[in-house]
């Protein structure tokens, strides 16, 4: 399939993805193998938010024999390690070139409106083009999510999302506040607190998980368990679980749990969560005691079920002692003097930007719907977010399955419009 060249784009293509993170490319590859004409345009460089938007320390927090692009399963010397930044991103570029995708970099999508006669008007900072089919690839990172509260701290004070965030030399001296307990914020804290700074932690709602239990990673004992393969709409939480805080949990170093309270014996000052800005004081609320709790409620639920799958299976693993809190906070809230804080990493998430996509696909709430990835718009697809039909549709892991999925409904409607046309 020929590349455009990079200084126009074709007046319309059938199919447009946007994007070209490891969604974008998924896609693109089953169009090809459906042999669909397509067109990727993505803002950046393909995989760029591997390079990016990840600190120095970043590694997956599932094993990588879970990377399962169509076409490209992992086949590295070590699947059952946790790949870092850098890998992921030889990973990304070596799918890539694996199969030439049609990619334009460097070339923002500004808007997608609906034609009269249908199809798509599509207005990029390259020009325009026209396409019949879209499918959204843009993941679910978009805006950091700030807190009003993060206005009102002192200039001095550096402030960084966890987007944003490197490594530990980039904050000045003094303690350092991290705001959030999933994924992100629990490693840039112990990511902090390897490096030797003082870390004050505001701990969340997130649940944790451990790393191994009874000789085996926890995650393989999901998959065996076809944890991963449920879907959305048979998940007991039912769509509440898209809204729903990951696991904190480690790849590095070979794999380890995130476990707070060990943190707390080696320093770290653990807080409930923040609240307010009392004059010249931060202040926690009373609710630590219970996050901590609560997130080793999952874990040791998770190590159940796990439990009760090997009994069911009649499966020889060594039997492995329940883990026992090292450490209990004192109860009542809390506070840190500005003063002591050289620094606050904001891990509180992000807001989607769809501003661009002029198409009636959001419910009330501003959210995008879909089933599987299919909107209630003739033409428009997602693919990439989390949940989007099972744990791993947002992750190395499920993406494939996904792809194929919206393959072959465009397919179908490809098909269809060529008959269509064939017989009028």
């Amino acid at each position: 399939m020929s590349h455009e060249p990079l200084n126009g784009l074709p007046a319309s293509v059938p199919v447009l993805v946007v994007g070209a993170g490891q969604a974008g490319l998924s896609m693109s590859w089953v169009l090809e193998h459906e042999g669909i004409e397509h067109l990727v345009l993505e803002r950046d460089t393909i995989g760029h938010e591997w390079q990016d938007g990840r600190w120095d320390s970043f590694c997956l927090v599932t094993p990588n024999w879970q990377c399962q692009l169509p076409g490209f399963p992992y086949a590295g010397p070590d699947p059952d390690g946790f790949m870092v930044r850098s890998e992921i991103l030889d990973y990304i570029k070596a799918y890539a070139a694996s199969f030439d995708p049609p990619v334009v970099e460097h070339t923002t999508v500004e808007s997608l409106e609906p034609l009269p006669d249908g199809g798509f008007s599509v207005t990029t900072s390259r020009g325009s083009l026209t396409c019949e089919q879209v499918v959204v690839a843009t993941g679910g990172y978009h805006r950091p999510a700030l807190p009003r509260l993060s206005a009102s701290l002192p200039e001095r004070l550096r402030q960084l999302h966890s987007s944003v965030y490197k490594r530990p030399s980039d904050l000045p001296e003094g303690d350092v506040l991290v705001v959030g307990t999933g994924q992100s914020g629990a490693q840039i804290a112990e990511d902090l607190h390897l490096a030797g700074r003082r870390v004050h932690l505001a701990v969340g709602s997130a649940p944790r998980v451990a790393r191994t239990y009874r000789g085996r990673d926890v995650v393989a004992w999901l998959h065996d368990m076809g944890h991963y393969d449920i879907p959305v709409s048979e998940h007991p939480l039912g769509e509440e679980v898209r809204r729903r805080t990951n696991h904190y949990v480690t790849g590095r170093d070979g794999g380890r749990d995130i476990d707070l309270r060990a943190f707390a014996l080696q320093g770290m000052a653990l807080h409930g969560r923040l609240v307010e800005l009392d004059g010249d004081v931060l202040r926690f609320d009373d609710t630590l005691a219970a996050n901590l709790d609560a997130a080793d409620a999952v874990s040791e639920g998770i190590k159940d079920a796990v439990d009760r799958w090997i009994a069911e299976q009649g499966i020889a693993a060594p039997t492995e002692a329940r883990y026992v809190p090292v450490w209990q906070p004192q109860p009542g809230p809390s506070s840190v003097p500005l003063g002591e804080l050289g620094g606050v990493v904001w891990a509180t998430g992000f807001r989607r930007d769809d501003g661009w996509l002029r198409v009636p696909v959001f419910d009330g709430a501003g959210r995008l719907v879909h089933h599987r990835g299919v909107t209630p718009v003739e033409g428009v697809h997602v693919l990439g977010l989390p949940w989007l039909h099972t744990w791993g549709s947002g992750r190395f892991s499920g993406v494939a399955r996904d792809a194929e999925h919206l393959g072959a409904h465009i397919a179908a409607r490809v098909s269809g419009r060529a008959l269509a046309a064939a017989t009028r």
